[in-house]
């Protein structure tokens, strides 16, 4: 962030010396733009785009907190934005069992788990906290995953390879978001756990009547 556009300097130290205007037209130019002459459409002065911003008097810090701590102006800008679009959240991680799939989730610390007594949540005991996609990643195992649908295919109960173990999956009540099994997080990042049973024996139902169920993944 805040580099100077190089190639642009560069090109313009190229440009031929014919080709400049004199110096005493270039204060004059300069001299009837200030007195609110119109400047040609080309002087207009740009807009700078996302990123190319000045950081002021905080260039200092900026640059002594990401020498500290060895990070990149993309790694710092990412701490920046984590803290600001997740206060309150913490970072769980997690995977299957043998390891080949991880992700990580942004979630309170106190979860808020739903316990489904559906044909399939019933005999893979899905409990599992929802969340908005924005806040999970996956950071491995992307090709070590396969999916199970069925009935009408909305949910996407995916699973590893390997070891079988689902550790989150795409519930057909939050299709834009996730659903997470607390028991496959790492330790560590869970305070508490609150259990609610959802009658998905009568899904449409239980659904339709739940007041919270799908605000649970928007952003």
């Amino acid at each position: 962030m805040g580099r100077l556009r190089a190639g642009s300097a560069r090109r313009s130290r190229r440009g031929s010396a014919t080709a400049s205007p004199p110096a005493g037209s270039a204060r004059r130019g300069r001299k009837k733009a200030a007195a609110g002459a119109p400047a040609s459409p080309g002087a207009q002065e740009q807009s700078p785009a996302p990123g190319d911003f000045d950081l002021g008097a905080q260039r200092g810090r900026w640059a002594a907190f990401q020498e500290r701590h060895r990070l990149s102006c993309e790694e710092a800008a990412r701490l920046l934005l984590d803290a600001f679009e997740y206060r309150g959240l913490v970072k769980h991680t997690g995977g299957c069992h043998c390891g080949a799939v991880r992700f990580e989730v942004w979630a309170s610390a106190d979860l808020h788990i739903f316990n489904c007594n559906c044909s399939i949540c019933t005999k893979k005991q899905n409990r599992h906290f929802i969340v908005p996609a924005s806040r999970f990643k996956l950071l491995k195992g992307a090709d070590n995953l396969t999916t199970y649908t069925f009935n009408t295919h909305r949910a996407q109960h995916t699973f590893c390879k390997t070891c079988g173990v689902q550790s989150f999956y795409t519930p057909r009540s939050n299709p834009d978001g996730y659903g997470i099994a607390p028991h496959c997080l790492d330790e560590g990042t869970v305070q508490t756990i609150v259990t609610e049973d959802i009658n998905g024996k009568e899904w449409e139902k239980a659904v339709k009547e739940h007041k919270t169920i799908r605000d649970m993944s928007k952003p």
